[in-house]
């Protein structure tokens, strides 16, 4: 791994991404208990993608997400009461129950929201990186997308016009191997970077389970998408640990139990940081253990509060569906 320099930004890096993994156990729960309506994917196994990537991000900062978002969410700065009241359809989610798993967003600290279609929001944080220019804000726009979503032609529309407009997006490619029930190398011809580069955008790969290597490549990339070098393009080799939702739970017709097993106990990205934490000197076991304590009491609690949260009056049936109709809203240019 390589070696950023503040102890203070490790520990943190190491409680988003066991938040991440946290909510995710408690949301499997959920489904599994029949307690929450609906679908979800879980991101465990890519946590270090999210982390790596969002904490190079100021909370002005856009990301968009993907049905997968749970962990893109967390990363950007949402709290666990909040984010499950929303997968439990009550009145206080983010988007008051409306959204749900794969809708989630977090306007407030510059989460676009999730999109159940795959690879639907590469158009909206291009979008974004276009406002951001246009304004200048000085803003960066990070789009997550699976390996899947390379077959989508918005891909390579919006790539070629973030190029000709130097526009200050990165396209995060999570690769974890598989196109959902398919193994990517079997339906994705030739490289996957290589598509980028067909387009002028400067692209790397990158070990999506080191959340540090991950760190340190987005901030050289942020900071000179910053200053109008962009786009640039980010395919970080990772790994989903359930299946491709969560009731995909029969695997073996097309992945192996050893395969799952190699990547959980070789190379996890929790496991492997704590360990370069206390290799360095930089924290005990027990300080990490501590923390993984507190963070599960957390989602636990959040759980528990959601569960006896309230569900919106059916009023708001119509609320945020339709914009306004009054002629001023909507004037353009004032």
């Amino acid at each position: 791994m390589t070696q950023p320099s503040n102890t203070e930004s490790y520990l943190r890096m190491y409680t988003q991404m066991v938040r991440i993994r946290a909510f995710e156990d408690q949301a499997n729960q959920l489904y599994l208990s029949a307690k929450m309506p609906g679908l979800t994917h879980m991101y465990s196994g890519q946590e270090a993608v999210a982390v790596g990537i969002c904490e190079a991000l100021t909370s002005d900062d856009k990301i968009t997400s993907t049905h997968r978002g749970h962990g893109h969410c967390v990363a950007k700065g949402a709290e666990f009461k909040q984010m499950f009241c929303e997968l439990l359809g009550k009145e206080e989610g983010y988007c008051r129950g409306k959204g749900g798993s794969m809708h989630i967003a977090d306007q407030s600290n510059g989460n676009l929201g999730a999109n159940a279609i795959v690879g639907g929001s590469m158009g909206i944080a291009t979008g974004a990186a276009m406002s951001a220019r246009a304004r200048g804000s000085g803003e960066v726009a990070v789009c997550f997308f699976g390996d899947g979503a390379t077959a989508q032609g918005l891909m390579y529309e919006v790539m070629n016009m973030a190029a000709l407009w130097k526009l200050p997006v990165i396209y995060a490619c999570e690769n974890n191997g598989y196109s959902e029930y398919t193994r990517t190398d079997e339906i994705a011809a030739g490289s996957i970077v290589a598509r980028a580069e067909a387009f002028g955008i400067e692209a790397h790969q990158v070990d999506g389970q080191d959340v540090l290597a991950v760190n340190e490549l987005s901030q050289k990339l942020i900071a000179r998408a910053r200053k109008g070098e962009g786009p640039f393009f980010i395919e970080l080799m990772t790994y989903r640990y359930h299946g491709h939702h969560v009731g995909d739970i029969n695997r073996e017709y097309y992945r192996t139990k050893d395969e799952e097993s190699d990547w959980k106990s070789n190379r996890d990205p929790i496991t492997n940081f704590g360990r370069w934490l206390t290799e360095q000197g930089l924290v005990a076991p027990e300080d990490l253990a501590a923390i993984d304590a507190d963070v599960y009491k957390d989602a636990e609690d959040a759980v528990a509060y959601a569960l006896a949260a309230a569900y919106p009056d059916g009023s708001e049936v119509d609320m945020h569906v339709y914009a306004p109709t009054d002629p001023a809203t909507l004037r353009v240019g004032g």
